[in-house]
C-alpha cells in the first residue's frame, strides 16, 4: 500500500471521528434538561405511591372492622406500579 493512499484513509478516518465528536457535542444534554428529566421520573415513581397511600388510609377509615391494611397493600402496589411507570419511560427513550 502507498503511503498517500493510507494517508487518505487516515485523513478520512479523523474527519468522520471529528464529526461524530462535533455531533454527540451539539446532542449533549444540558443540566436544565438532566435535571428535567430525573424531575420526571421522581414523580412518576412517587405520585402512585401517594396516591395509595392516600386511598389506602381512607379506605381504612371507611371499613374500620377488617383486620386488613389497605394503607400498606396500596402502598406496596403504588410502588410497583411506580417502578413499572419508571422502566417503561426508560425503556422507551
Amino acid at each position: 500500500m502507498s503511503d498517500s493512499n493510507h494517508d487518505g484513509k487516515l485523513r478520512a478516518h479523523a474527519a468522520a471521528q471529528a464529526g461524530r465528536i462535533r455531533k454527540a457535542e451539539r446532542e449533549r444534554r444540558t443540566l436544565l434538561a438532566s435535571t428535567i428529566y430525573l424531575g420526571t421520573l421522581g414523580v412518576m415513581f412517587i405520585l402512585p405511591v401517594i396516591v395509595g397511600a392516600y386511598a389506602g388510609n381512607w379506605l381504612d377509615n371507611r371499613l374500620r372492622g377488617y383486620s386488613f391494611s389497605w394503607t400498606i397493600t396500596l402502598i406496596l402496589l403504588g410502588v410497583f406500579v411506580g417502578a413499572t411507570n419508571v422502566y417503561l419511560f426508560i425503556r422507551g427513550k
